[in-house]
């Protein structure tokens, strides 16, 4: 049991470091708008992100499938499949930035014409994602390295990668925004810098690192079977990816139905929360590794073992974040913005961002582990409910409760995460590494 909790750690710090980065760049970038411009602004990289999120979070699977299918080929010591998951990932990362390439007017246009906004939010919307997609062959193929990494138990690898493209995210957009003629567009230019630097420093640790394992397999042939295999756990990845885009644009358009103050307390307010959720996800990319080693591997009793230690490492990241965000709430939205009506407009949403940690805490860990164990149908078919859950409790509510009631969709979405993935976990484990 100690060595897999020191295992386990080895795993998580490297990833909850290098996540810690990932919200304080939202952070940065909303910070620099919200003291060198208005709510509009906030509003505007609030929107340009969700375009964003809209957009990419579709291709997810280029990570998490990686991610749970070199695990198991890791487990399996089978390094011929290793490789070759690596090449077939990346070959459809490079396919997929040409179409986003290809379709990147029509799909902004698209968007924000069903998005309810002002002219100014629209407008610095459109501006931030025009210069920020040329970032898009970097940020595609740095999801294939980041899982690939995880899945051979490395997430050092991947910790330099996110640290080096989040500073010099952080150091370009300050610059750039505060010191240059770019001002509040400079943030999506110093993202841009940030993917480019950040592929190079994932080439170098490649071939650093893994020099030999490439060399010695990368003109091997492809097995039909292997690319099947990853063209069907996409696919069902994909459909996930697309369910958690109708909650988390869903929350972001939705919020901004009631204007731009509050667009800008809920663009705050989901900041703040993924900060916890970077933190647990340090555990859930751990609970990857270790699933797919194990499940490869075959090894039921260690994967058994590994489950319990996870959520209890888990379970204590949402206490202490429930705790901090009771004690230190208002300081956090202060601190990102200097705008009274903002954060006077955000004291009635507290409440939500303190209790969330304790529910979704579980949520990402189901999923980390479900995805170490490929389970593509179970993951995608919780992700059904969970959007169905989202939209229910809104459209149901938000007549009595108003804007209130977004925040309960997304509490619900969280519970149906957490109750469907615990009711399928006996059968799955059963399948997939027997006792």
């Amino acid at each position: 049991m100690r060595r897999l909790n020191r295992e386990i750690l080895r795993l998580a710090i490297p990833s909850i470091l290098a996540n810690i980065t990932i919200p304080l760049v939202g952070m940065v970038d909303v910070a620099i708008i919200g003291h060198i411009s208005n709510a509009s602004a906030i509003g505007g990289i609030a929107v340009g992100t969700m375009l964003f999120d809209l957009l990419y979070w579709n291709f997810g699977f280029l990570r998490i499938g990686t991610s749970g299918l070199t695990a198991q080929a890791y487990g399996e010591n089978n390094p011929l499949k290793e490789v070759a998951i690596f090449k077939q990932t990346m070959s459809i990362a490079l396919c997929s930035a040409l179409f986003v390439f290809a379709i990147q007017w029509l799909f902004v246009t698209a968007v924000l014409h069903f998005v309810s906004c002002s002219a100014e939010v629209a407008d610095f919307a459109r501006s931030y994602f025009f210069v920020r997609i040329m970032a898009a062959p970097a940020t595609l193929a740095l999801m294939v390295f980041k899982g690939w990494f995880i899945g051979m138990q490395d997430t050092v690898s991947p910790m330099v990668c996110d640290i080096v493209v989040n500073v010099v995210n952080m150091v370009a957009s300050y610059i750039l925004a505060v010191h240059t003629s770019l001002s509040v567009i400079g943030v999506a230019y110093g993202t841009v810098i940030a993917q480019y630097v950040g592929l190079a420093t994932a080439l170098v640790l490649l071939l650093v690192r893994y020099r030999k394992l490439f060399r010695d397999h990368w003109r091997n042939v492809v097995l039909r079977e292997d690319i099947r295999r990853v063209f069907r756990l996409s696919a069902d990845l994909f459909v996930r990816s697309l369910c958690f885009m109708v909650v988390y644009v869903g929350f972001t358009s939705f919020a901004a139905k009631y204007g731009d103050g509050d667009l800008a307390v809920s663009a705050i307010m989901m900041k703040l929360f993924m900060l916890f959720s970077y933190f647990v996800d340090g555990f859930a990319y751990a609970g990857e590794a270790l699933t797919g080693r194990f499940v490869g591997a075959g090894d039921g009793q260690q994967l058994v073992r590994a489950v319990k230690i996870l959520f209890v490492w888990a379970l204590g990241v949402g206490l202490l974040f429930t705790f901090g965000y009771a004690a230190a709430g208002d300081w956090s939205i202060r601190l990102m913005t200097s705008d009274r009506s903002v954060v006077e407009a955000s004291h009635p949403f507290l409440l939500w961002l303190i209790t969330m940690p304790l529910v979704s805490c579980a949520a990402f860990m189901w999923d980390g582990i479900y995805i170490g164990a490929t389970a593509g149908k179970q993951v995608r078919n919780c992700m059904i409910v969970s959007a169905v859950s989202f939209l229910a409790v809104y459209f149901s509510c938000s007549p009595f409760w108003g804007i209130q009631a977004l925040y309960a969709a997304y509490f619900a979405h969280l519970v149906a995460r957490v109750a469907y993935l615990s009711a399928c976990w006996p059968r799955l484990r059963r399948e997939v590494a027997p006792l």
